[in-house]
């Protein structure tokens, strides 16, 4: 008896997209589109017919806007939702906001040539709405509940890096990690599986909730405590050293994992550089990407943590890590943040490697 397929919906006022997603997801052997529909109206009554395991979603559509529908959605009947966005500037600050929502992941619409574009992005898709499918819905804090307590940093070592790698759910995930750190935290590196044309978006809305700075990695530019950096989409980010001090440098060396950025190369450079000053991270996502990378970290004498199954929306990046023995600790998602202040302050100064 063949195992039950995964049941998708897909809501989208374009005709093309409608089809050329169905062609794409009726084309794997475990999963089949159910139902389409043009509009989010049409979208209620066909999920209560059909029972999807995953929706995918525009944003903008005519009868309701996709965020009101997400919104409500999440409130009522919470379910994994797969965005599908457009790559515009716009289009990034409405997709962070569907993530902050609930929504699961995203996939970007190509601006030119949309149907040999999506054709293209098949086994993306593809690979997106499986981990959709095992991802635990969660709903959305509210927009007027205040942020998490900001913590309070004893004396940090200037000298200590935190590095974090994440992918599926990782842009909640990093800002729940992020947001209650003080100003005087450690420096902070960040590679965040997003495309190029999201990342800015994305630390400029950190940025605006965080006591830190953050901001897209530059290169060269000299890594500073109370600040943050998330590498851009499309370019790997590492450490390297000048003189005394850490800097950042970008690279469009191939994808590794199939990742461009990718959390192994932030690892890797993290444990030939920085060694035991730094603190590695592996948070919420789909794949392997960052396992070995934290076991290199871990063997260089930094201290790793695994973010734990049950805070994760998919537990994939994290059970590799902790399969290979690369996570010296397995902790809940809300409880990492303290939990890098303490380890960022333990021995005072710290050495250099």
């Amino acid at each position: 008896m063949s195992a039950k397929r995964i049941k998708v919906l897909c809501v989208d006022d374009s005709a093309l997209i409608r089809d050329l997603l169905t062609e794409i997801i009726n084309q794997q052997p475990d999963m089949e589109v159910v139902a389409v529909a043009p509009d989010p109206i049409a979208a209620r009554d066909l999920i209560k017919r059909h029972d999807p395991d995953v929706l995918t979603l525009d944003v903008e559509m005519p009868r309701m806007d996709g965020l009101d529908f997400l919104e409500r959605l999440m409130r009522l009947r919470p379910m994994p939702v797969l965005m599908v966005s457009s790559l515009t500037q716009a289009g990034s600050e409405v997709t962070l906001r569907a993530l902050e929502l609930g929504a699961v992941d995203f996939v970007a619409k190509p601006s030119l040539g949309i149907r040999n574009g999506m054709r293209e992005y098949a086994s993306e898709i593809a690979d997106k709405l499986r981990a959709a499918a095992r991802a635990r819905p969660r709903t959305a804090r509210r927009s007027d509940t205040p942020g998490p307590r900001p913590l309070k940093a004893p004396m940090v070592s200037s000298e200590k890096l935190i590095i974090i790698g994440a992918s599926t759910g990782g842009t909640e995930a990093i800002r729940h990690v992020l947001e209650p750190l003080p100003a005087n935290s450690p420096a902070i590196l960040i590679t965040q599986h997003m495309p190029g044309g999201f990342t800015r978006s994305f630390a400029e809305r950190l940025d605006r909730l965080c006591q830190i700075t953050v901001k897209e990695a530059a290169d060269g530019e000299r890594i500073l405590p109370g600040h943050a950096y998330i590498a851009p989409g499309d370019v790997h980010l590492k450490v390297a050293r000048s003189g005394a001090n850490y800097v950042a440098r970008l690279d469009d060396g191939p994808p590794v994992n199939r990742h461009r950025p990718s959390v192994d190369v932030l690892f890797h450079s993290a444990a030939t550089q920085a060694g035991r000053n730094a603190i590695g991270v592996l948070l919420t996502g789909m794949g392997k990407d960052g396992a070995a990378g934290l076991l290199e970290m871990r063997e260089a004498g930094a201290p790793t943590i695994a973010q734990d199954e049950a805070s994760c929306v998919v537990y994939g990046m994290p059970r590799e890590a902790v399969s290979l023995g690369a996570a010296a600790e397995i902790m809940a998602l809300e409880d990492i943040a303290p939990h890098l202040l303490s380890l960022a302050s333990t021995s005072g100064r710290a050495q250099r490697v």
